[in-house]
């Protein structure tokens, strides 16, 4: 029944991301930055999920399964180079909002296609050569026995409770890099919608302020839920106790938090929803 259940998700996911990607590349009432910005994330967030799931529904069905090594260091490098990918694209996407609201006079002279390019190869380039630290912490561990994952993947935590290295120099790397990668997007974020909510509150009428307000909440709200789960897991020192807690929110933010961002920014924007009642009217004639 789990891996049923969790191969419906997936493919769910999978087909919405793709259906966002697929709609902003060809709908020219959505090749605006927003929508751009949001393509990228559906796109990130197939591949996070892909590093993840299909070997997790081959762990269910076989009730435990085999990895070697090195397999288990590539999963876990890219899965959290993609992750710090999501981490600085939701920066990007903040940054938009704020040059949208608070400078929109400057908007479209400012984030132009060229600086989008730029700020998406900045966040997928910077992400894969910073977790190369990680990448390269993990090459230099001695594993002893038992050799079992107390996890349904590589992620740093159970990965680490198989060293018989010494654990307190990887874990203080790993909250070293999760600064760049983590802690500094995340300031960035609260920084953008500081000045933001200034600007909203300054406006007058109410109506006005619920409309801009709605072009930000979607975003605001995938911010909150992916930063609110990967701050619990890594930023807090993992033990024995801390492990299963983990895997459950780890279940969250990889598996289900994907399937409801795509329909969060589809269900809370109408130039969105718009435009795929229309292309659903039209496929089905």
């Amino acid at each position: 029944m789990l891996f049923i259940v969790i191969l419906m998700i997936y493919t769910v996911t999978l087909m919405i991301n793709t259906m966002v990607i697929v709609l902003v590349s060809i709908k020219t009432k959505l090749h605006s930055p927003m929508y751009f910005f949001l393509q990228q994330l559906s796109f990130v967030e197939s591949m996070f999920l892909t590093v993840v799931v299909p070997n997790m529904l081959r762990v269910i069905w076989l009730e435990g399964a085999t990895i070697s090594v090195s397999g288990c260091i590539a999963q876990a490098y890219v899965y959290c180079a993609i992750g710090s990918t999501e981490c600085h694209l939701l920066t990007v996407m903040s940054y938009d909002r704020y040059l949208a609201i608070c400078r929109p006079l400057h908007y479209s002279t400012i984030m132009v296609p060229r600086l989008q390019n730029c700020l998406v190869i900045y966040c997928w380039i910077f992400s894969f050569l910073l977790t190369q630290i990680t990448l390269n912490f993990l090459c230099q561990l001695d594993f002893c026995s038992p050799f079992v994952i107390n996890h349904f993947f590589c992620d740093l935590a159970p990965f680490l409770q198989l060293t018989c290295s010494h654990k307190i120099d990887f874990q203080l790397m790993i909250l070293i890099v999760a600064i760049p990668i983590m802690v500094i997007p995340f300031i960035l974020v609260l920084i953008s919608y500081s000045f933001v909510f200034i600007t909203i509150f300054g406006i007058s009428s109410a109506k006005g302020r619920k409309k801009t307000f709605s072009t930000c909440s979607s975003h605001l709200t995938v911010v909150t839920m992916y930063y609110g789960t990967i701050i619990t897991i890594y930023m807090v020192p993992a033990n024995g106790d801390t492990l299963t807690v983990n895997k459950s929110i780890a279940f969250l933010y990889i598996v289900v938090t994907p399937l409801f961002n795509p329909i969060i920014y589809c269900l809370r924007n109408q130039e969105m929803k718009a435009v795929m009642e229309k292309f659903f009217l039209k496929s089905k004639q």
